[in-house]
């Protein structure tokens, strides 16, 4: 989650020389960081330290999960200018595919979950071409999806469940890694699992050598960058917050298995969109479909390939739902999309397309889901909850249209 925390930078190259402005904050980039800590803050106060408490930090995460896997795919599609109604449906489809194959057909699970996967990426696949070679508005090709889909799940399943899932698709789900090299004490803290301490350490390290590279390449290339003092303020804050939630996680019950996925894909897809050729098509696709036409970026081709991994990962998030709920059933993943969609632009994602990043989904998530969480702590109803999230996603779009019309005036 930290390999894009310069909130200097931003999805295509700045127009700064580095021989006027030494220094911008980007507040598309930061506010949303910035938001984050503050909801955060308030709901702490709110409920008395319990915001914090290890056990909670692990829920949010835990039952998040699901949402900011679909974040990750989301943000690609709206970049490139798109949009998926229908991952909530395919959630469930996926998760009545890897029941009915691993509970009624005994399937291995490696190979059921396989198989669930390839039948997301056909899925994404179907509603990918539809989009891309025949035209049709990604709107109205998934909202037809959402609608086939969902009546896909309840032919599978009918009215009933099926479960229970094999342990090992709900270790993965619900499951916590466990304490290899034993635990170390902290003094008032208690005691830590050391590998989960060490994948801490890993993980700051990490973001200390990719912020440094991101900062000397802006610098050779004469970009504006921010006081040096700033730079290292901000690897010591983000170093800081990494290794608070490692250790209360650690003093919890460890790092759960689908934190590690999702460490996982949110590194590749960082790197697929900051280094890989087609993660710059995306943006490309999305900031000037025309430009892109004419500069040999081939449209069609990479609209059908986001469409294909929305479907995978939907896939993914459908086995990871289901394995919580040790189910599968009929209203799996009901309303997912726009929890998902919400996050891709809470995150930062433009309502026209060629902005966003990865990590900014994954934050938005996040938001979410202290929002749901907090709210949940302190007793209030759901249709406060519902308010809040609401005014939460008219505030962050009003602010990305206002931060543009800002930047449109002073030119």
């Amino acid at each position: 989650m930290s390999l894009d925390l310069d909130v200097a930078k931003t999805s295509i190259p700045e127009s700064g020389t580095g021989g006027g402005r030494r220094f911008s904050i980007n507040l598309r980039q930061s506010g949303i960081y910035i938001a984050f800590a503050a909801i955060v803050l308030l709901f702490t106060i709110l409920t008395g330290g319990d915001m914090l408490a290890p056990q909670n930090i692990s829920n949010i995460i835990v039952q998040n999960s699901y949402i900011l896997i679909l974040a990750i795919g989301m943000i690609l599609v709206i970049i490139a200018g798109h949009i998926d109604l229908s991952v909530g449906s395919i959630v469930a489809a996926s998760g009545a595919v890897a029941a009915v194959l691993m509970v009624n057909h005994d399937i291995p699970w490696p190979l059921a979950v396989l198989i669930t996967l390839l039948v997301g990426a056909a899925i994404g696949a179907w509603q990918g071409y539809w989009v891309a070679y025949f035209g049709i508005p990604a709107f109205i090709v998934t909202l037809a999806g959402m609608l086939l889909f969902r009546a896909v799940t309840y032919n599978i399943l009918g009215n009933r469940g099926i479960g229970p899932f094999p342990d090992e698709v709900r270790t993965l789900s619900n499951g916590f890694t466990d304490g290899y090299l034993g635990n170390i004490g902290l003094g008032a803290l208690g005691g830590a699992d050391l590998v989960s301490l060490l994948v801490g350490v890993a993980a700051v390290a990490g973001i200390v050598v990719t912020q440094w590279r991101s900062r000397a390449g802006r610098v050779k290339y004469g970009q504006a960058v921010e006081p040096f003092p700033l730079f290292v303020a901000k690897i010591v804050v983000a170093g800081f917050v990494v290794m608070f939630v490692v250790v209360q996680l650690a003093r919890f019950r460890n790092l759960p298995w689908v934190l590690v996925l999702l460490a996982a894909l949110v590194l590749g897809y960082s790197l697929l969109t900051n280094r890989a050729v087609f993660g710059r098509q995306i943006y490309a696709v999305g900031g000037n479909l025309q430009a892109a036409t004419l500069s040999g970026v081939k449209v069609k081709s990479v609209v059908f390939w986001i469409f294909v991994n929305m479907g995978v990962l939907s896939a993914l998030a459908g086995i990871i739902f289901a394995g919580r709920l040790n189910q599968a059933n009929p209203t799996g993943g009901d309303q997912f999309e726009l929890d998902a969609i919400a996050a891709a632009f809470i995150g930062g994602a433009a309502v026209q397309g060629g902005v966003g990043k990865v990590v900014g989904a994954i934050t938005g998530g996040l938001i979410m889901g202290v929002i749901n969480n907090g709210m949940s702590l302190i007793g209030a109803p759901s249709e406060q909850v519902m308010l809040v999230k609401g005014a939460v996603l008219l505030a962050a779009v009003a602010f990305d249209v206002w931060t543009k019309r800002r930047a449109g005036a002073s030119r």
